[in-house]
């Protein structure tokens, strides 16, 4: 159980090592956003800018026109919610590689209430043109993620949590922006060593019943449900989208010729996230019935965060009646 937000703080370290031209400005969240640990090594690359969102837009804008590699961090809710215009003028229209780091998103946040739990976030950045959105699923792959847009020469935005989360992906497991990966396919007869770079894999060497596709840490509440529906004869791919954009069309699209239905997962509103950008695929190139796990049009509240998950209906039985739902509207 490590944060994802662990995983952004250690990649940056590893981006700034790789080079020089990385630099990190912060909105008085140095801290929380795991940034610290940039600027302890590297004091003389980062930025205080205080409580100014707007303004660490514009102070990254400007460095990257003139050859830095920026990372702006704050909590999701700020940056890109506070600063969404200066991100669209001056980072998206002018095309240069700031990347934005939205930490202590979706309603796992918890106590810190409505206020604070970004919901839209992943909505805002992938409708902005050239800007690249990855949301990773555990802490391993967020530091994977943090160096791979370091070096994607685009605008991009990486998002992570803020508690302890499962950590279930490993050094070997394949990742790459755009693409996305096969966590589970019951079409695999065996299940996977502790060395192969799959999580997970059913036993069964059976078709799959529905195709379960989700990004961030709720994957793994996924993975979980493919399990124990698996133990009632009901059998689920499961696919780790964590490029929301641009997506793995292809992926998406094989997955709903062999299955026919389709759940996605994601800590964020129903509309306009991971779940709209698959349905806009499906729509265009092969409509299936699909089902959405997310917030349902609702602002969040003020509680712990496993009860928050269960309670707005992203926990493990909730995805298993979205799957046992999907799969009678296919029948």
């Amino acid at each position: 159980m490590i944060p994802t937000r662990d995983g952004f703080g250690r990649g940056l370290v590893e981006a700034g090592e790789k080079d020089e031209r990385i630099v990190v400005l912060c909105a008085d969240l140095t801290e929380s956003t795991r940034s610290h640990w940039f600027a302890e090594k590297f004091p003389e690359r980062f930025v205080e800018i205080g409580v100014a969102e707007q303004n660490l837009a514009l102070v990254a804008s400007g460095m990257a026109n003139y050859g830095k590699i920026p990372f702006i961090s704050s909590y999701a809710t700020f940056s890109p919610g506070r600063n969404n215009e200066q991100i669209r003028t001056n980072i998206s229209i002018n095309n240069v590689p700031v990347k934005i780091a939205g930490a202590h998103a979706g309603i796992s946040v918890g106590p810190d209430g409505a206020t604070h739990q970004a919901l839209e976030d992943i909505a805002l950045m992938r409708v902005q043109p050239r800007m690249v959105v990855v949301v990773p699923c555990d802490a391993v792959e967020t530091h994977k993620a943090t160096v791979a847009v370091a070096f994607n020469g685009q605008p991009s935005y990486i998002r992570f949590g803020r508690e302890k989360s499962p950590v279930f992906t490993t050094q070997d497991t394949p990742f790459e922006i755009g693409r996305a990966e096969i966590f589970r396919d019951p079409s695999i007869s065996s299940r996977s060593s502790p060395s192969d770079a799959r999580p997970s894999e059913s036993r069964t060497g059976q078709a799959a019943d529905a195709v379960i596709i989700g990004c961030g840490m709720l994957l793994y509440n996924a993975l979980l449900a493919a399990e124990e529906l698996s133990k009632d004869g009901i059998e689920c791919m499961v696919i780790n989208s964590h490029t929301v954009k641009p997506i793995d069309e292809k992926t998406i699209i094989d997955a709903a010729k062999k299955t026919g239905a389709v759940v996605t997962v994601e800590e964020h509103q129903v509309n306009g996230g991971l779940g709209s950008a698959v349905a806009e695929v499906l729509s265009k190139n092969y409509p299936v019935p699909q089902e959405y796990i997310g917030m349902q049009d609702r602002f969040g509240e003020s509680g712990e965060a496993g009860e928050l998950i269960k309670y707005f209906g992203m926990d493990v039985e909730s995805i298993k009646n979205a799957v046992k739902k999907v799969i009678t509207r296919k029948k």
